[in-house]
């Protein structure tokens, strides 16, 4: 769909919003740009990109703001272009709702390569829409070795029912709102039941890659998808000391909770 096609920029800076409009127009997006955050989220709302680019630093509103707003209406995936060095920036910004972050100065190589294994995993308003009553779950299966019942693409966990097909997830009879990062990852831990799945491995997932290709992988990349769990925790209204889905195993990663 053209939809999955169009790109958003919000970047405040003419020479770096230039350089970003020349690499996604020559990954094929259509890209539409804007030098303020207000600007940018009505951008968004008119386009309705599949992706867009967010400076942290905006002369009117500050880029956490412009996520936190644009997480009301829209699944772009957002990625966070910042020269601040400091940690603290990105977490707030992945809790807020981005996706992924890229610190300037960036290469625009880079960023391709993440943009393109973002297009890689299928967007919710890419599959046609589900009738009303599809919303509601699943009698839920009796235990098996493999706590997360499925059936096909349907998965089904202690109250917790998710469609990869329609790319919707209901806990208790109500639709649960996750970003598609969110979404992603508790795909991956619900489709490997008690196996666990180790922050690294989980990079490679977000990143469309199937195997270990190499690929340079930092701590902070492993300290993003923390943040994206503990989001999902929050939103299920999980507790990670007695948890019902998402299970920490020290050291290593995620698994998936019991069947209770």
């Amino acid at each position: 769909m053209e939809t999955q096609r169009v790109a958003v920029i919000i970047e405040d800076d003419k020479d770096i919003r230039d350089l970003l409009h020349a690499v996604l127009q020559q990954s094929g997006f259509e890209v539409h740009a804007s030098p303020t955050g207000l600007e940018g989220v009505e951008a968004v709302r008119l386009h309705n990109p599949a992706v867009v680019t967010l400076d942290l630093g905006l002369p009117d509103i500050d880029g956490f703001e412009v996520i936190r707003q644009l997480r009301l209406f829209s699944d772009a995936y957002i990625v966070m272009l910042t020269a601040r060095a400091e940690e603290l920036d990105t977490l707030m910004g992945l809790e807020a709702g981005a996706d992924d972050y890229i610190t300037k100065p960036f290469r625009p190589r880079e960023l391709r390569a993440r943009i393109s294994a973002m297009m890689r995993r299928p967007r919710k308003d890419s599959v046609p829409a589900a009738p009303e009553t599809a919303a509601v779950p699943a009698p839920q299966p009796p235990a098996t070795e493999k706590p997360a019942g499925h059936h096909d693409d349907v998965f089904s966990h202690n109250g917790l029912v998710l469609d990869a097909g329609t790319r919707t997830t209901v806990l208790s009879g109500k639709d649960v709102e996750l970003t598609r990062t969110e979404f992603d990852l508790l795909h991956a831990l619900l489709e490997s039941g008690r196996r666990v799945r180790s922050k690294t491995d989980l990079v490679r997932r977000l990143r469309g890659e199937d195997y270990d290709t190499g690929s340079y992988i930092s701590e902070s990349d492993e300290r993003t998808i923390e943040v994206h769990v503990g989001n999902l925790r929050r939103k299920l209204g999980d507790d990670s000391r007695s948890p019902r889905w998402l299970e920490t195993v020290r050291g290593v990663g995620y698994r998936l909770a019991p069947a209770s």
